[in-house]
């Protein structure tokens, strides 16, 4: 089977679905385009910001895609390409699109508040505080994750590691140019891709060699400073510049894949255990996070995309139909694979080491197809990889600071809901695993405790729909799925990491399954009250 032939299909359904299943989410959600977004009705200039669509898209987009919807999906094709990309395609449009749209939707009905605070309306304040603690949790996860991959990618390809610092120069710039100077967005638009070009170009003359651990201190500086600046003048622009970057990758390697025409040669099933990852169930479902349904993305959604949504019919473009983009990214980053053999995908996973090296190596080869060198079309693809990457951590780091000071708020000194003392505690305890484990020992719990987050998403988002008296199968069915998947796994992940002795993570794992078991308790308590009281008034 031709790869060019399953991309199509998997393109078709995409589109299909968001104007039939995505509508139909919007119609659930009541969306009102003449109701005033926090945005504009809240406007700071910091973080409340009204934001063009276009713009707000790029920020998202970038933010949310990050290395999972190639991390994820290149590391769970050993069950089988075929298993991979139905749970991308069912998830993407029946849970992933849907826990985000409704995690924005529900944020901006509440002034741009996060889903704790949501929880805490809806199901009490020691619902808000376990979830706080989990998201925290999950976020120093998150950051300490992708401080390794970012520096793994940059010691392995200098060339990204020059171009993205320089990016990272050009972004405060674009941000000037637009919200200062008020130049006009297109305009703007032409010198920032100019400049990022030329960026990639200066890359490829002058590389910055530097080892991982040197990456890794100067990434957690990097993340501390981007989560305390003001949204406009670094993650907005940067995002927005970035995201020209990964459109650009997606339609050079969609042309790719039309003249490459790479024949499928890995098996379409292997087997449903896999040595080194565990049983695909539910091993599979947390691997893929990013790209099918990712918990963060709840984060994303209600912690700054809700605060700069300009309008409510803008929504489902944004969140639903950044989703199903990031799905057909993750499609693309498993036939960059799967034109490979078992033997060659072992023989390249063990040279390139990484699947970020292994995404990049694949894309190259197939844009060669149209005359881009082989080594120009790698490095390229590993700079834009690298750059959403460091887009995820920064955003990761800010949305950690936003959850700790919300569970300072009347719980802690005054002090600690202080932008830096907040961004600390979040850098600190990432800082302490980045420079202690690789990406291949975090992932799993990484996965796991993202997956969970998006079903504790969903809880919110089912809670406040049921309080509204809207019909919630469409949230409460995956919600459901997700518990049921990442309890399993949180279970599967303390029995291996026991076995090969990684103690430290079998304590996350365990603390991790009791917050998620006690929030699950205090929900249902919650809502067995409201039927209880319901039914008294009716009485």
């Amino acid at each position: 089977m031709n790869f060019l032939v399953l991309l199509l299909i998997c393109g078709i359904i995409l589109t299909i679905a968001y104007f039939t299943y995505g509508k139909f989410i919007e119609n659930k959600l009541e969306i009102d385009p003449a109701r005033k977004t926090p945005a504009v009705e809240m406007s700071d200039g910091v973080d409340y910001v009204a934001t063009k669509k276009p713009v707000l898209l790029g920020h998202h987009f970038a933010t949310i895609a990050g290395g999972g919807p190639i991390v994820g999906p290149i590391t769970a094709v050993v069950f089988g390409w075929l298993p991979a990309v139905l749970w991308i395609l069912f998830g993407s449009i029946f849970m992933g699109g849907v826990h985000d749209y409704t995690s924005l939707q529900a944020s901006i009905r509440h002034r741009g508040q996060s889903i704790g605070a949501i929880i805490k309306e809806y199901i009490g304040r020691r619902g808000q505080t376990l979830f706080l603690i989990f998201s925290i949790a999950t976020l120093i996860l998150i950051v300490g994750v992708f401080i390794i991959l970012v520096a793994d990618t940059f010691s392995a390809v200098p060339e990204a590691a020059t171009a993205s610092v320089l990016f990272i120069l050009l972004a405060p710039i674009f941000g000037v140019m637009v919200n200062q100077m008020r130049i006009n967005l297109f305009v703007a638009s032409i010198f920032g891709i100019i400049a990022m070009f030329l960026s990639i170009y200066i890359g490829m003359l002058f590389p910055i060699q530097l080892d991982s651990a040197v990456w890794s201190i100067i990434l957690i500086i990097y993340a501390y400073v981007a989560s305390v600046l003001p949204v406009w003048v670094l993650l907005q622009p940067r995002d927005y510049l970035n995201s020209f970057l990964l459109y650009g990758m997606i339609i050079g390697a969609t042309i790719g894949v039309i003249l490459f025409a790479p024949e499928i040669k890995f098996p379409a099933y292997v087997s449903f255990y896999n040595e080194n990852l565990g049983y695909l169930f539910p091993i599979l479902f947390i691997t893929i996070a990013c790209g099918a349904l990712s918990g963060f993305h709840s984060l994303v959604s209600s912690g700054t995309t809700a605060k700069q949504l300009d309008n409510e019919k803008s929504g489902r473009f944004i969140t639903y139909g950044g989703m199903l983009i990031e799905a057909f990214l993750a499609v693309i980053a498993i036939g960059s694979v799967i034109y490979l053999s078992q033997a060659e995908f072992t023989a390249r996973l063990a040279e390139l080491k990484t699947p970020v090296g292994m995404f990049s190596a694949g894309i190259g080869e197939f844009m060669s197809a149209f005359g881009l060198p082989i080594e120009i079309g790698t490095s390229f693809v590993a700079l834009t990889v690298s750059a959403f990457l460091l887009t995820s951590l920064d955003s990761a780091t800010r949305l950690g600071r936003y959850a700790v000071q919300e569970f300072c708020e009347e719980r802690a000194p005054k002090i600690a809901k202080n932008a830096h003392a907040s961004t600390f505690i979040i850098v600190a305890f990432a800082a302490i695993l980045a420079l202690s484990g690789t990406w291949s020992t975090v992932w799993p719990i990484f996965g796991a405790a993202n997956q969970m987050l998006g079903a504790l998403a969903l809880l919110a988002v089912t809670a406040w729909l049921a309080k509204r008296k809207t019909k919630t199968t469409f949230t409460a069915i995956p919600m459901v799925i997700m518990f049921v998947i990442t309890l399993s796994a949180l279970i599967v992940i303390m029995q291996q990491n026991f076995i090969k002795g990684n103690y430290i993570l079998v304590v996350i794992a365990i603390a991790l399954f009791i917050l998620c078991i006690a929030l699950v308790i205090e929900a249902w308590q919650t809502f067995t009250r409201t039927k209880s009281t319901d039914k008294t008034i009716k009485a």
